[in-house]
């Protein structure tokens, strides 16, 4: 994922080389969540299976071999290009120890990150909230 403007100075110099490090080194280039492939396309579903192409079978989103879609799933597929992301566990971007860096394919990263996205979706929600009431009187629901 990219970093933001304002978050660039929390991360080393060096940052892209220990990304590769982790992603490509360390990782081969798969997710080190569910096995995804970094930079191929690969078939979903939305309950979180995809095909994994190398051995010809479906797996979950933990990475671990799932049953077939029927038709009607089938017909849900979709295709994405996996991207993989150094991520930090523990989502502090200036602890860069190896054991806190993980590989992960931008569905596990934003898994891993799903709770802090909805408490910004819910600070974005009370800001808008705030600013109307500044300039059009009490919030009122329709």
């Amino acid at each position: 994922m990219p970093i933001r403007r304002e978050a660039r100075f929390h991360y080393p110099i060096d940052w892209p080389q220990i990304s590769d490090s982790v992603r490509f080194g360390r990782a081969k280039g798969k997710c080190e969540s569910c096995g995804r492939p970094h930079g191929e396309k690969v078939r979903c579903l939305p309950d979180g299976r995809w095909f994994d192409q190398d051995s010809g079978t479906w797996r979950d989103g933990f990475g671990q071999p799932a049953s077939w879609p029927d038709i009607e799933e089938a017909c849900q597929v979709k295709t994405t290009r996996v991207v993989l992301a150094a991520c930090h566990r523990d989502h502090d971007p200036t602890n860069n120890r190896p054991q806190n860096l993980a590989a992960w394919c931008q569905r596990c990263h934003l898994r891993h990150d799903r709770a802090y996205h909805r408490r910004q979706a819910w600070v974005t929600i009370m800001l808008r909230r705030a600013l109307g009431d500044l300039f059009l009187g009490r919030y009122r629901r329709w």
